[in-house]
């Protein structure tokens, strides 16, 4: 009986190590293997379209037609003579002088100087 007991759960474990084998040794395709079936089915149609042939007369409607422009008119050069004789006549204008051409007043200088007694008085105050 201890040898038929014994028979019994040894045949018992091996068929369960099998069955634990074959459920290890059985597996399914990852996601990462199988893929996303939307992604799939939206990679497909992208393949799958054409898009519709041009024609010449898309564009009409949507574009206007190019027309060159007027070419400028010539400035009037009769007058360059006489303009340029003037802005050679005109008197030159110097910052600090006044029109006439004399010196004017100094100008006043912005510049403060400090006193050597209130440098030592702040000096010292520190």
């Amino acid at each position: 009986m201890l040898t038929s007991l014994f028979k019994q759960s040894s045949a018992a474990r091996i068929a369960r190590q099998q069955r634990i084998l074959q459920r290890r040794c059985f597996s399914t395709p990852s996601s990462r293997l199988r893929g996303d079936l939307v992604q799939d089915l939206y990679l497909k149609e992208i393949r799958a379209y054409k898009p519709p042939p041009l024609r010449p007369s898309d564009s009409e409607g949507h574009v206007q037609k190019f027309s060159a422009p007027k070419a400028p008119q010539s400035p009037d050069e009769g007058d360059i003579a006489r303009d340029l004789k003037e802005y050679e006549d005109q008197q030159v204008e110097l910052e600090g002088q006044e029109a006439t051409g004399e010196a004017g007043a100094a100008e006043e200088s912005w510049f403060e100087e400090e006193d050597d007694d209130d440098e030592e008085h702040a000096a010292g105050s520190h």
